[in-house]
């Protein structure tokens, strides 16, 4: 068993044993992938200060995030065909979550189902809505969430259209994989991956796949999924499907002042600042510039989180000194769910706690809800002085 200190070395573990076209569709951004880098590079350009002589004792990193208590303010971001990262990916994240004490998300575009995940988990969970032209098929979906109790809807305003990942289009991504030459020649070096596949309880997606008339096979779900991310989605639209779930909303892809104002205007209870990961709109402003600006429009009206970037423990203390109040972590959690399956995932977490901790309590601070900007250094440009 390979010694665990950081979440790189889950990623070396996670490129290792899983399927190049599923590695590369969590590893890549859209275009240059300029966002997608920026967006973790940003964060190595504000510093920490240190401070001595301070009673360490005590520490804690509990926090809450929209009313829920959390062991630490970081949440399992919404990755879809998280399945194919490691059979039955979501089944075992959403188990390593509720352990840990933090929430997990579920993709509408996830490979285990709403109602799998429900009967695997034993506290409730949140759930990930992308807004399809089919109304009809949306409502059913809200209402499966409901049944399974889900405690929030996250819904993605960044994916109206989808943006373009090359190494996606050259892989021929699909789940299940396409057996190409190809594909076959990779899929017999990761034999590992494919034996547990075999037993996995799904290979396609499962919030898709017999709940819409006329899809039964890869073939038919390619051709439904490309044509039904609404473009015409708007601030209207979001409020009808906020009124429609009743409960708990928070509105994720969020990365311009004015569009969290109208998201505080509507009533979520938390936005995500978040570009996709860099996956969308590539030459965009990092998740961690944009932190501030979006924090001064919203003026405490409703909560921030923050997403995109976070690798480590020193990077969600970053975002918490910022002034999010929480955030979430995507490729930190399937690198170690493609590494190690659940144990992955626990791993990661506790990576990113421990650096949390270490580094709260090196800054001087005990309570994650003490830290603030007088934790860091950050350079004077940093949210830049850009000209619409």
């Amino acid at each position: 068993m390979p010694v665990i200190t950081n979440i790189a070395d889950l990623k070396r573990l996670h490129e290792r044993r899983t399927p190049r076209m599923f590695y590369d569709y969590a590893e890549s951004g859209s275009w240059t992938e300029q966002t997608f880098r920026e967006n973790t590079t940003d964060f190595e350009k504000i510093r920490l200060r240190q401070r001595v002589a301070v009673d360490m004792s005590g520490r804690s990193t509990a926090s809450t995030m929209i009313g829920q208590e959390v062991a630490m303010p970081v949440a399992l971001a919404p990755v879809g065909l998280t399945g194919m990262q490691h059979a039955d990916g979501e089944i075992k994240a959403a188990r390593a979550a509720q352990a840990f004490g933090v929430p997990f998300t579920l993709s509408t575009m996830s490979i285990n189902s709403i109602e799998d995940v429900a009967e695997a988990t034993g506290k409730p969970f949140w759930f990930q809505l992308y807004t399809m032209k089919d109304t009809d098929y949306t409502s059913r979906l809200i209402q499966r969430a409901k049944d399974a109790k889900c405690s929030a809807l996250v819904i993605t305003l960044d994916l109206q259209l989808l943006g373009q990942r090359h190494k996606d289009l050259k892989n021929g991504l699909s789940a299940p994989p396409k057996l190409t030459p190809k594909t076959i020649a990779n899929l017999m070096t990761k034999w590992a991956w494919g034996i547990e596949m075999l037993s996995a309880k799904r290979r396609h997606f499962g919030n898709i796949v017999g709940h819409v008339h006329g899809i039964s096979d890869t073939a038919s779900l390619g051709a439904w999924t490309a044509e039904q991310f609404d473009p015409t989605l708007d601030w209207s639209k979001i409020a009808r499907l906020m009124e429609q779930w009743g409960g708990k909303v928070i509105l994720k892809g969020i990365l311009d002042p004015e569009d969290a104002k109208m998201a505080a205007k509507l009533g979520a209870d938390a936005i995500v600042v978040s570009n996709h990961g860099g996956r969308q709109l590539d030459g965009a402003l990092s998740s961690i510039r944009m932190l501030r600006p979006i924090l001064d429009a919203v003026q405490g009206d409703t909560e921030v989180h923050l997403d995109s970037g976070i690798r480590s423990g020193q990077d969600v203390l970053k975002a918490l000194a910022m002034g999010a109040k929480g955030t979430m972590i995507g490729r930190a959690f399937v690198y170690g769910l493609g590494a190690m399956g659940e144990k992955g995932v626990s791993t990661a977490l506790e990576v990113i706690r421990k650096e949390l901790d270490m580094t709260m309590a090196l800054c001087g601070e005990t309570k994650v809800q003490n830290l603030g900007r007088h934790n860091l250094l950050i350079p004077e440009d940093f949210e830049g002085r850009w000209q619409p």
